[in-house]
Order: structure tokens, then sequence, then C-alpha cells
């Protein structure tokens, strides 16, 4: 993907509007280094002449004082730019990763799958790092080295003409070789930034599962596949610094054509008696001044190049969108609807959905094909089924995680197409096997972030699934620090943190998915209450494989390879000793359905 000047300039517009007064003075105090710059050779020729006619030691004496306050000035100016250049740069890029988070945020679940969270953390991340100098000085440093580019020719045009168009051409086509070379590392440093991508996923995946790869003797294996990753990310940077270095190389042996020709140009001036001593020092100095602009023009090139291949992969992932998004619907399904209150009853009508697809559009495999039920609002349904037979699937098509390829999904007789996905998960309340607590205090893992909350409601809560004991040996309270992942609890008391926070949600649909398989039996007992209440004047739907959560269902569906093999009313399927259902009680659900 080609990056365009309007797609920088739209970048720099968008995140550097918020920052104007310091991008303006950020622009003063590099004007301001440009003139002092410029008036110091200028003094030093003055010092040389005059030293050399014989002048006062007094008049020496003060223009040698003005050249070091000139100097010290000027290196302050230069330690302001780059303090308010770094600013500019961290806010600048600060707000590009909050955008990005953001909009990977609202990305569904098909993208996240594609995608590890280590190459996310290295695209959010690692890609804006590459633009942090092309906020602060990108075009702040070209502009003013591009003014004192051309304020050092028009004083060499003063000094002699002929010196001022021989340099004027010298720069000319420097310029138009380094700028043709510019562009010739872009491609080699997209492919290290998405090598580095690859690498970070790679590790953070491994790091995560390392319990099971030192279980399994997986060491060796997962190393060759890091040393492979490593290797790749080593040799496409190498190839993309050393097109960097080439630029800058012909930079420096053009620069070192240029002062030659100044050498030579000043020695045959000052033979000739049309130049002094000075005059030679200041077309050799400004000569030398000349490569310095064209240098950093030069080296922001290759920062543009760094930045290029970054921009080009923010711009791809800003470019990726939500299937789910109300937005991506049909046009007659644009004007959202607004899901009822209280408990929401549950359509599938006619429902087909796969994970994958081929190139042509079509579905690899369906995991669920043609499926249709109802449950009316208030009822509890427990879903059956063995590993693979949909079940899961249903859960996340009714949390609108997905969408369906085919049919309808359908909360309170709304299609959730028309329903914004935000809503819909506030109305609908999820509880999985696993629980995903935050490196964050107990309020915050309860309440997902939700300063709203008051903290007594929360306590009642606590006290109601019966955890006020385990709250009470928290040392800091609700203001005590979960480790990451749920360490430091147990299973049991992780999944009724979970529960705790469907309560708070207070959802017109609970969706159980194997919730209390991890609970262990002290602790399961406790949560047997906290469910019934959770359940009361709600529509739930309890994915199980134990007789303990089954018993509270008021209808039974049975999966089958994304189909329904037995659907119908709990006590009736029991007592019909044809059914599938009642078989399954006289065999064990465990068993049979694990």
């Amino acid at each position: 993907m080609n990056i365009s000047l309007q797609q920088y300039r739209r970048l720099l517009v968008d995140y550097l509007r918020p920052q104007r007064g310091r991008v303006l003075w950020l622009g003063l105090l590099l004007a301001a280094n440009i003139v002092l710059q410029l008036v110091n050779p200028q003094l030093m020729r003055s010092f040389l002449d005059q030293a050399l006619a014989g002048a006062a030691m007094s008049a020496l004496t003060a223009l040698a004082l003005i050249f070091m306050a000139i100097a010290l000035a000027q290196q302050l100016v230069a330690v302001g730019a780059t303090y308010l250049g770094e600013n500019v740069a961290w806010t600048a890029t600060n707000l590009l990763r909050s955008d990005l988070a953001r909009h990977c945020l609202r990305l569904d679940m098909a993208f996240h799958t594609e995608h590890t969270p280590g190459e996310m953390i290295e695209r959010i991340d690692g890609d804006v790092n590459a633009l942090a100098l092309f906020f602060s000085q990108f075009v702040l440093q070209v502009l003013s080295n591009g003014i004192l580019l051309l304020g050092v020719l028009a004083l060499l045009f003063r000094e002699a003409l002929g010196v001022g168009l021989a340099l004027t051409t010298f720069v000319a086509v420097t310029l138009l070789i380094l700028n043709r070379l510019r562009d010739a590392a872009v491609p080699y440093w997209k492919q290290s930034r998405a090598a580095s991508a690859d690498y970070f996923g790679f590790v953070e995946e491994r790091l995560v599962g390392m319990e099971d790869i030192r279980a399994l003797g997986a060491q060796a294996y997962v190393l060759r596949r890091f040393y492979a990753l490593l290797r790749r990310f080593w040799q496409t940077t190498v190839k993309a610094r050393l097109l960097g270095f080439a630029l800058v190389n012909t930079a420096w042996v053009l620069f070192s054509v240029g002062t030659a020709v100044a050498f030579v140009a000043g020695a045959r001036l000052y033979q000739r008696g049309e130049l002094t001593i000075g005059g030679v020092y200041l077309i050799v100095h400004y000569t030398g001044m000349l490569s310095m602009p064209m240098q950093r023009i030069m080296q922001e090139m290759e920062r543009l190049q760094q930045a290029g291949a970054g921009a080009a992969r923010i711009h791809e992932l800003l470019a990726e969108a939500s299937a789910i998004e109300p937005e991506h619907a049909s046009p007659n399904a644009l004007s959202e609807a607004t899901l009822p209150g209280g408990p929401l009853a549950v359509a599938l009508e006619r429902v087909s959905f796969a994970y994958e697809a081929v190139d042509d559009g079509a579905a690899q495999e369906y995991v669920l094909g043609d499926l249709s039920f109802a449950l009316a609002s208030g009822r509890v349904l427990g879903l059956l089924g063995r590993t693979g037979s949909g079940k899961t699937t249903i859960a996340r098509l009714l949390a609108r995680l997905y969408d369906p390829w085919q049919g309808r999904v359908c909360l309170g007789g709304v299609d959730l197409r028309r329903a914004h996905p935000a809503q819909v998960r506030s109305r609908v309340g999820v509880v999985t096997q696993h629980v995903q607590l935050f490196h964050a205090t107990v309020r915050d893992n309860l309440t997902f972030f939700d300063a709203g909350v008051a903290d007594a409601q929360i306590i009642a809560l606590l006290d109601e699934l019966g955890l006020s004991a385990w709250y009470r040996s928290l040392e800091y309270g609700l203001d005590t620090i979960l480790e990451a992942d749920g360490g430091g609890l147990s299973a049991g008391e992780a999944q009724l943190l979970a529960f705790a926070r469907i309560f708070l949600k207070d959802p017109g649909l609970v969706i159980l998915d194997e919730a209390s398989s991890r609970l262990d039996p002290a602790t399961e007992h406790l949560i047997e209450r906290a469910i019934d209440r959770l359940l009361h004047n709600r529509t739930a739907i309890i994915i199980a494989h134990r007789l303990a959560t089954v018993h509270r269902a008021d209808e039974i569906l049975i999966l089958e390879g994304g189909r329904i093999l037995e659907r119908g009313d709990r006590i009736a399927l029991a007592a019909d000793p044809g059914s599938r259902f009642a078989r399954l009680l006289q065999t064990g659900i465990e068993e049979v359905l694990a």
C-alpha cells in the first residue's frame, strides 16, 4: 500500500491541530536557530579580516564575545526546540495510539481471531513509534532547513556570483539524485514492520502457553520457530537499513564534492584579490553549512521511509471495518432499533453460520445450518450437545460478536442487525468457563471501569454471593489490585466474580456457557442461590454438561452438527423414555456429551 501526500497531510492535520500553539512555538524556535546559524559566520569573517588588518584588541574581543553569546543562544534555542518537538511528538503519537486502540476494540471477533495480541501491540505501538519524529519535526525540519539552504545560497551569491551559481547547480543536482533514491527502502521497511509484528505475536502467544510448552516438551520446536522469525526480522531490517545507508553515503560523497569545489573556487578568488581571507572562510564555511540542511533533509526523507512503512500499516488497520456495525448492514436496516426492557424473547430464524469462507464468499463448513427456534421471555433453555455442535456459536450470535451468514437472530422481536452492538451487549450477559480478570482493582474488575457504580452496591452484592469473608480478607478492600488472568484467586472465586459482573449489569438475557464447570464442590453451593436469583425474571440459556445446572431449565434443546436433534419441555422429555434427553439422564450427561 503506497502512502500519498494527501494521507500524510491528513495525519499531520488531524494530530497536530490540537497542538497549534506548541507547533507555532516550535516553528519560531527553528526560525531563530536559522538566523543565528547565518549570523555567526559573518562575525567570524569580520574577526579574521580585522585581525589581519591589525584592528585593536578591544574590537576583536567584542566580536569574540558576541560570537560566543550567539553560539550559546543557538544551543539554548536548539535544546528548547528539541524539548518542544518531543512533547509534540509524544502527544500526537499517543492520540494516534488511542484512536487505533479504540478502532481495534470496535472490530469484530473475526478480525481478532486472525491477528494475535502480540501482533496488535506491535501495530498499535511499534508502527506508531516510527511516526514520532514525523509528527514532531518532519515538516518543520524540512521547511526550516530549506529556508536555511536558500539563505546560505543567497549569501554565497552576495559574496561571489560565480560561486553562488556553481553551488546552486550542485545543490539542485544533489537533491535531484537523492530524491530519486528516496523511496527505494519503503517496501523493505514495510516488510521489516510486518516481520516485527509476527515476531512479537509469536513471543506473546508462547509466553501465555509456557506451561503447556514445558509439559509437552516442545521447547526445541518453539526455539526453532523463534529463531526463524527473528532471522526474518533481522534480514528485512538489514535490507531496509542498507538502502537507507546507501542514501546517506551517496549524500556524503556529493557533499565532499561540494566542499572541494568551494576550496578551489575560494583559492582562485583569493589569488585574484577578489576575496579576503575572511571571504574565503565564509565561502568554505557556508558550503559546509549547505551539507548540514541537505543532510537533515535527507535524514528526514530516510525517516519518512520508515514512517511510510508504519503509516501504510496504520492506514491498513484503520481501513479495517467491522462486519457487524450498523453502517455495514443492508440499506433497509440502517435505522437502529432499541431492544425492549425486561426479559428478552429469543428467536433464531433459519440461521446458518460459518467462521471461515473461501475466496468466492461461500462458507467452507457451516457450524449452524438452517437453525430455527424460539424462546419466550422469562423462560430458561438448557442447551446441550457434543463439543463442536454449535452451542457456543449460538451464544456468540446472541451477544452479536458475529452476524449470521443467513437468517435472522432476534432479541425482544428486534433483528440484531438493526441494533447497535453496544446496546445488545448491555442487554445480554454472558458468563463463560474462562473468566478474564485484569490487572486492576477489585472495583474496576467488577464494574469494567465504570465509576458510576456505588461501592455500597458492590459490597452488598459480594455479601449476597457469599464472598464477604473473601472481601474482608483484602488488605485494601475494593482498591486491592488483582493479578492479571485471575492469579491469586481460586477458580470458584474467579467464577463468582464473573457472576457479580452480570448482577451489576442487570441484563435481559443471561447466557451461562458451561459457567459452573470450573467450580469446586466447596464453592459450588455458594453459587446455587446466586444463579436462582440471576435467572429470576430474566430469559436464560444454560450451556452445560452437568445435571446440577440443567435441572433449572424450562426447556431443553439438543444440538448435533449445528442442527436441532431434539427440542421440548424438560419435564416432558425427562418423562418420555424414548427421548434423547431421557437417555442422557440415564447415561450421565458428563460422559455422553463431553
